[in-house]
């Protein structure tokens, strides 16, 4: 009990935490709250007759973890308010998350496969805090479960492509909307995301205009059929599997006919992509499956 009070002292007497910029420390404290010292009470409950005590302890525990919430709540209403005005596109993007995240894209390298971290929460946070939808269509043969891109794997994209304010970009498989809505941010070019699943299109839509970003687009149609005519970089974290990914190759390969395209790949779909003869790998042959791969057509 002693401990426990001390934990929630602590926190409450360290005025940083009420500072909007430290964005990172406050998750790890709310993280703590939460696991830590609620989850601690509860399991006391079960244990322990002295229950008032500790009932006292989980509401000063949970208003503290509402309290700091609550400031990344009116954090995120304003960096969005500030993302409509169009304030914030390209550098000045990527400053703003700098000002609150501290990530080096390096540590992309040393890890085996990129999760989750602080860095994709900020980037949920200023998203519009819209209900997520429920899947309404059947997958097809081929077609692959729909798993955010992680955050920082979109950054490492956006600097290994190479974007001219000419590129026209596209991501196939685009589900919720994060990757296309934020490399548009990141780099202020237009953007398309061809979806099959119609409720995770409306609700990318709907994010998209909720942020004023008028150069993003999201159509709702199959891969193997959408219209690419304008693209010249194609994104696709694993959309699809087997024949169906080599049907959107090819339709893919015939675009390339007409003009330099590059396809930018992550997870188990660059090794198929790799054995497309059409296509050039930069970097080494056999890439790794959870590293970016960048392919340029020959």
């Amino acid at each position: 009990m002693l401990e426990i009070n001390s934990h929630i002292e602590e926190i409450e007497n360290d005025l940083s935490l009420y500072e909007e910029n430290n964005f990172e420390k406050r998750i790890d404290a709310i993280d703590f709250i939460e696991f830590h010292v609620i989850g601690w009470i509860e399991g006391e409950f079960l244990l322990k007759a002295d229950q008032p005590a500790q009932l006292l302890q989980k509401h000063r525990a949970e208003k503290l973890k509402a309290d700091l919430e609550k400031i990344d709540v009116g954090l995120f209403q304003q960096l969005r308010a500030d993302i409509r005005t169009g304030r914030y596109t390209g550098k000045e993007f990527k400053d703003l998350v700098n000002e609150y995240i501290d990530f080096n894209l390096g540590d992309n390298e040393r890890q085996e496969e990129s999760g989750y971290d602080n860095l994709d929460l900020f980037i949920n946070g200023l998203f519009p805090p819209l209900t997520i939808p429920e899947q309404t269509k059947e997958l097809e043969p081929g077609m692959v479960f729909y798993q955010k891109t992680p955050v920082r794997i979109v950054f490492e994209l956006v600097e290994k492509a190479h974007f001219t304010k000419e590129d026209v970009f596209f991501d196939l498989g685009s589900g919720l909307g994060q990757v296309a809505i934020l490399v548009n941010l990141l780099t202020g070019i237009k953007v398309r995301g061809i979806e099959f699943e119609p409720a995770f299109c409306d609700y990318a839509r709907r994010c998209a205009e909720a942020l004023n970003l008028v150069n993003v687009e999201f159509i709702n149609a199959d891969a193997r059929s959408a219209d690419y005519s304008e693209g010249t970089v194609f994104f696709m974290y694993t959309p699809f599997s087997g024949e169906m990914l080599q049907e959107v190759l090819e339709v893919l390969r015939k675009e390339a006919l007409s003009r330099k395209i590059k396809i930018i790949t992550y997870g188990p779909c660059t090794a198929q992509v790799a054995m497309q003869s059409w296509l050039d790998l930069a970097g080494p042959k056999n890439p790794h499956l959870y590293k970016l791969a960048v392919f340029t057509s020959l």
